[in-house]
């Protein structure tokens, strides 16, 4: 049964499916980056409010920006806008969703006028972001945004024909204020550190460089309120395209496939608390007055702790996150790790720290989610500034001991070398990746070639106890393996 409108009510009983109207939905929010990790979160919560009678005009219309994103066009428009959810849990069971909440998208580069006129759309008062950390235009080192990237400089010349976000966001803006439109509220669910302030000050910074009064009128009209975001969503394969064919009977091009785990903090700092916002908090999202404590402990635990083992457990010949977290060696590293960094957090109200770093572990042991190391290991040049060298810096500022975040850093710069231990090659996939592959070649020579980059790592190879601490891992890496130097930091 191939998934679309038509057959919606055709499918297997077993498979649940939206109970409301999809004719009498509306958009209210525009998402920019529909990729799984949206519609495994931001949309299933839509949708589940959708099914509760709530939320009806409150539709999402996803966009996509990049070249890539043409594939997810076809699909959406072939399945209208239709796809299963597919919830695999611990002991191999299996449940499955269709999702409504996405009922319009448009992929940019055929048509951006249309994108900035439902950017521009009184009825748009929110646009969500997943365009990956890397999305913002930060300068690693300073997070500063960067005015010479050839992208934003076209989009500065070219305000009406767009091709980055800064760019659709800005002129839809500028049209709303000549209109004598509100501005909307801007909720950024990447994983960065302040993520609404780094969303406001990207685009306030590049709507600045436009016009500067224009800028000024984003930063007093636009909210961006900080969000947390956390649910593990693989890659969709061509196994899980065709096991949900096989088990449920369902053609779809693209499933997602997630975890059961789901969490979503949301700082309430909207436009219009009552009006600007869907009553998300009846679908099981926490609106708090702060997300940084929240915030905090995902992206130094769980995202960090995904580079602690993506690393180690890639050069040890593990392919696959459930396998690396089953070995005993790197599970004690990654509570080791874990260890280290919960000391830079803030107190989290609600939240048992000890039990979530063991919750970590059984989330990453779930052999049925089959996420692959490889993904984690993906784009470290955007991620570890984020994840794990916060940690570094502030245990190193307090005098703590970073032996086993220097461990993953050192981890990193054997990775960025391209072959594992038993002498297979490593696909180094980063925006970066011609630099860090050099860098880290130059390692036998040179054994701080790879941290002296100041444009990722700022300072830090100037700090004795990191070096110390730095080239002891690296040491060990080379002379004992990912196994042994695991063993050793999580014994130590």
């Amino acid at each position: 049964m191939r998934l679309n409108a038509q057959n919606l009510d055709r499918l297997p009983a077993e498979i649940a499916r939206p109970s409301y109207d999809r004719a009498q939905v509306r958009v209210g929010i525009v998402h920019l980056g529909v990729g799984g990790f949206h519609r495994a979160h931001q949309a299933m919560y839509l949708d589940r409010l959708m099914n509760d009678g709530q939320a009806m005009d409150w539709g999402i219309c996803g966009v996509g920006l990049l070249p890539g994103d043409r594939r997810m066009d076809e699909v959406m428009r072939s399945q209208d806008g239709l796809y299963t959810l597919v919830v695999k849990h611990p002991d191999g069971a299996r449940t499955a969703r269709v999702i409504g909440s996405i009922v319009r998208y448009r992929y940019a580069p055929d048509d951006p006028v249309a994108v900035i006129e439902q950017l521009a759309e009184p009825r748009t008062r929110i646009v969500s972001l997943t365009v990956t950390e890397g999305g913002y235009n930060l300068r690693p080192a300073t997070g500063r945004f960067d005015d010479t990237n050839p992208e934003v400089l076209k989009d500065l010349g070219d305000g009406v024909n767009p091709t980055t976000m800064f760019g659709f966001l800005t002129e839809a803006l500028r049209l709303r204020r000549a209109r004598g439109l509100a501005g909307f509220t801007v909720v950024s669910c990447d994983n960065i550190e302040g993520n609404g302030d780094v969303a406001r000050h990207s685009l306030s910074a590049f709507a600045s460089l436009r016009d500067p009064e224009l800028g000024d009128w984003i930063r007093a009209s636009v909210r961006f309120p900080n969000s947390m975001v956390d649910r593990i969503t693989p890659a969709t394969t061509d196994a899980d395209r065709q096991e949900l064919l096989s088990r449920f009977g369902v053609g779809d091009d693209w499933p997602v496939q997630c975890e059961p785990f789901s969490q979503w903090m949301l700082q309430d700092d909207f436009l219009d608390s009552a009006a600007g916002r869907p009553p998300r908090g009846d679908a099981g999202v926490n609106v708090v007055p702060d997300v940084r404590p929240y915030e905090l402990m995902k992206l130094r635990l769980l995202n960090a702790g995904h580079q602690a083992l993506a690393y180690l457990g890639c050069l040890a010949g593990h392919r696959l996150v459930h396998e690396a977290s089953q070995d005993p060696a790197f599970a004690g590293f990654l509570l080791g790790y874990l260890a280290e960094a919960v000391p830079t957090l803030q107190p989290v109200p609600g939240v048992d720290l000890a039990g979530y770093q063991q919750s970590l572990l059984t989330r990453f042991s779930n052999a049925h989610v089959s996420d692959t190391l490889a993904r984690l290991a993906t784009d470290g040049s955007d991620r570890i500034p984020k994840f794990l060298l916060p940690v570094i810096n502030e245990n190193l500022a307090a005098g703590r001991d970073v032996r086993r975040s220097a461990a993953v850093l050192a981890g990193w710069a054997r990775y960025c070398e391209g072959v594992d231990e038993l002498g297979r090659p490593i696909e180094v996939r980063d925006p970066l990746a011609g630099r860090l592959r050099a860098n880290a070649r130059r390692q036998d020579a040179d054994p701080l070639a790879f941290v002296a980059d100041r444009e990722l790592f700022g300072d830090l190879v100037d700090s004795e106890a990191f070096r110390t601490a730095y080239l002891q891992a690296l040491g060990m890496l080379r002379s004992r393996g990912a196994r042994a130097t695991a063993e050793q930091l999580a014994r130590d």
